[in-house]
Order: C-alpha cells, then structure tokens, then sequence
C-alpha cells in the first residue's frame, strides 16, 4: 500500500529545516548501508548522533503523530529515528529492500520495519531526476512530491532513488512498526477506517457508526496481538 500524506510540514517550516540542514556536516550515505545496499548506494547523510540529526528528528516524529492519515495508514507502535539525506551530482540509490530488523540506538532493543517513509524535503522543480520509484505486488510507484509531503510504503517492497541529474534532493527517511504487522490487514484496517469516517460524516447519528467502530477495534485487538 502506497499512500502520499500531503502538508506534514508547511512551507515556512519546510524553509526553516533546510535551512538548518543547508549549514550541517554530511557524512557518507554508504557508512549506514548494508553489504548488498551500499554497492548501489551514492549520497550523503546527516550522522545520526549530530545535534541537528536528533532534534529535527524529534520534531518530524512529533508531527508524524499528529497526522491522522499517517497514524490511520500505518498504526505505528514505534517509529525509528528520522534520517536525513541529500543527494546532488548524479546521486542516487539503485534497487534494494530495507533491512528486516534495525536496532533502536541506545536501547538494545530492536524495531521490525513494516513500512517505510520518504518525507520529501525540496520541491520538484529544485532537481531533476531523484525520483522515488516503488516496486510492489501492485505495479512500479513512481514518486516525486512537493516539500512537506510523506510517502509511505511497504518495507519489503523492492525500492530506489534515480539520479539527481541537476540540483539537490533532500529528503527524511525512516521506518515504522505496525502494531499490525501484516500488510494485506493494514490495508483492510486503513479502508475500514476510511468508510467509518465517511459514514460519520454524512451520517453522524446513524447505529453503524458504532457497529463499524466496535468492528474496527476488536479487529485491532485481535490483528495486534499476531
């Protein structure tokens, strides 16, 4: 399941991101790649332990949960600290699939990527090429969004960057643990949730609205425990 948040960030805190970003010392992206990963991988990132990298994580983490789109398309039990990439003279990142499993710095515990993100960070017409580009049991997903927009899709979806051929591309990256594992019940979960807020709205005093929603949760219960 594909699905393009629109406004996770507006315009003037877009600015402001970059702007601190613009000023900030990037690392090579290959350092955090694995094996099969980095032989195909050609950018830079923001080191994970620098200031910036954790404060303007906390901030796109905040906001992730004060989306409800993002939290109604993933149903996120954790999310892994955001990383921040950029991409310039023919950077790019050939096809891979994320890692299973990352470690959550710090804690010893670990977090199982059930989907991954892409918060775009420059708007199309500051680049060309850089285009996201999915590969799912759907078809390809070709994605290219305005800054501020989210991108979320599965994590085991076959995945890759294209060149950036003029201009920068900046992106947020990250990953998220669904209290709902399975992708086909994700996808039955966003769906139900969608046609009880249409029903809700049209009819906000129709009995359905609590039979779906009782539904929903007990669904939840049940799907959250696999």
């Amino acid at each position: 399941m594909v699905i393009e948040i629109p406004e996770i960030f507006q315009p003037d805190e877009v600015r402001e991101i970059r702007a601190a970003l613009a000023s900030a010392d990037w690392t090579d992206g290959r350092a955090t790649a694995g094996h099969r990963a980095a032989q195909v991988k050609e950018n830079e990132q923001l080191a994970l332990d620098h200031p910036l990298a954790r404060q303007l994580a906390d901030r796109v983490i905040a906001r992730l949960f004060q989306t409800p789109l993002f939290v109604a398309a993933t149903l996120p039990q954790r999310v892994l600290q955001p990383r921040f990439s950029r991409y310039d003279g023919r950077g790019h990142y050939g096809n891979h699939v994320d890692n299973a499993i990352f470690p959550i710095p710090g804690t010893g515990e670990h977090l199982r990527s059930d989907i991954s993100s892409t918060l775009f960070l420059s708007d199309p017409d500051e680049y060309d090429g850089g285009e996201l580009v999915i590969e799912d049991m759907f078809g390809s997903h070709t994605v290219k969004l305005p800054a501020g927009h989210l991108v979320v899709y599965p994590g085991s979806s076959l995945h890759r960057v294209m060149p950036v051929t003029r201009g920068v591309r900046f992106v947020s990256f990250f990953w998220t643990q669904s209290f709902v594992a399975s992708p086909e019940r994700r996808r039955l979960m966003f769906e139900l949730d969608g046609a009880i807020q249409s029903v809700a709205t049209d009819h906000p005093e129709h009995p359905s609205v609590d039979t779906l929603t009782n539904v929903y949760h007990n669904l939840l219960r049940q799907w959250s425990a696999t």
